[in-house]
């Protein structure tokens, strides 16, 4: 999902700049005088050690950027502080690259002996910190990636996520298109796990109630040429397109699909068809639907809070991944404080997080059995160039997490 410099806001994290992320998934590690003991001391000396398992170079790296801004911020309004000891962060660039997944985590679980792992964005490279963590148990928290399999047939007490499933963000959909009378529907997405199980997710819903899909299209990722799948979409006249793509992609697809004259055809998918490019699509996305489990309009005290502190902290807005970044603090913060700052009673730091209650800029929301939130699906339209909230598409909707053996 199409994702360095920033502004930190705590301390000993400070001056560090998109320059200075070492390449190939090297090690950048946050702290004064080396390495710090990381098993818990009387008194909370020994600083928590986080991980930050994240794309800071290529495509992504400004999905990457905002988690760990939205990370620092909660923390810094915290007091800098999780169960009364300071932190120290080590951040590894992931580059987006799956076959790289162990290694990298490894260089933070084995080499830096991290307390937590958070991250990543791709689910390639969760898939590659999944396999990792399962084995040295580890706390890990997905604060973007979508794969279900983390925390469906692969799920464990000690992995968490702060997101949303591929699934989760598109299934809701399909009720809004029956509901606008779409009975026949094209597919489209780039051809990876991310796309596929969104399209599965929107595809499940949509003929679970009735609906017809006229033809799935899958494309090369990450292709960009789309002319010809649009010539075949105007052929089949469907009541509707549901399409996954994200960044370049889906600023592309936006444009090409209004410049091939098929406005007058619905045209959804998840928000990440719209977000992060809304302003470069221009009238394009003019009255594109989308669902998500957050909208920058959203019109509560948290998110204005919120977004106002971002823009103060970094000079620039707040999105749906500083948002993530933002509640994975937020979950560590309800769980080290139960525990007093104790890493080492894990079973009991584990118990507290599973039962956090995140009052977070997207809505309050909870856990499910598999450690996944159980929040709201928003369902935002483009009008005048603007995401605007048309209401709730489902309310407090868990993944199913089909394999989880947990709970």
């Amino acid at each position: 999902m199409g994702l360095n410099a920033w502004e930190d806001v705590m301390e000993d994290f400070k001056n560090i700049s998109r320059r200075t992320v070492l390449r190939a998934g090297a090690v950048v590690a946050a702290g004064v005088g080396g390495l710090v003991p990381t098993r818990f001391a009387i008194g909370n000396t020994a600083k928590v050690k986080i991980g930050f398992l994240l794309p800071y170079s290529g495509t992504y790296a400004a999905l990457g950027e905002a988690i760990t801004n939205g990370f620092k911020l909660a923390l810094e309004e915290r007091g800098g502080k999780l169960g009364g000891r300071e932190v120290q962060f080590i951040a590894v660039d992931d580059e987006s690259n799956p076959a790289k997944g162990p290694e990298n985590t490894n260089k933070l679980v084995t080499g830096e002996n991290v307390d937590f792992v958070v991250g990543p964005v791709h689910s390639g490279v969760a898939m590659g910190m999944v396999k990792v963590v399962r084995e040295t148990g580890t706390i890990a928290i997905i604060a973007n990636a979508g794969a279900g399999a983390a925390t469906g047939p692969l799920c464990a007490p000690n992995i968490f996520r702060t997101s949303f499933t591929n699934w989760q963000t598109a299934y809701p959909m399909a009720k809004v298109a029956m509901e606008r009378g779409m009975k026949n529907v094209v597919t489209m997405s780039w051809k990876y796990a991310a796309g596929e199980e969104a399209v599965a997710g929107f595809e499940q819903g949509f003929t679970k109630a009735g609906g017809k899909i006229a033809k799935q299209i899958l494309v090369p990722f990450p292709q960009e040429e789309f002319q010809a799948n649009l010539t075949e979409i105007a052929a089949l006249k469907p009541d509707g397109v549901f399409v996954f793509f994200a960044g370049s992609g889906a600023l592309k697809f936006v444009k090409d699909y209004a410049a091939a004259g098929l406005k007058s055809i619905p045209l959804m998918g998840p928000g990440f068809l719209t977000d992060g490019v809304l302003k470069e699509q221009g009238a394009a996305a003019e009255g594109v639907l989308t669902t998500l489990h957050y909208a920058d309009a959203l019109d509560t005290p948290e998110n204005k809070s919120f977004r106002a502190a971002y823009r103060k902290a970094f000079s620039k807005d707040a999105d749906v991944y500083a948002v993530q970044g933002y509640d994975s603090a937020q979950l560590l913060f309800q769980g080290m404080a139960e525990v007093k700052g104790d890493t080492a009673a894990k079973a009991n730091l584990i118990a507290a997080m599973e039962k956090a209650v995140i009052k977070s800029p997207r809505g309050t929301f909870t856990l499910s059995k598999a450690h996944n939130p159980v929040q709201d699906i928003y369902l935002r339209q483009v009008k005048g160039g603007q995401e605007v909230v048309v209401g709730v598409a489902d309310k407090a909707l868990a993944d199913p997490a089909t394999g989880c053996k947990m709970g």
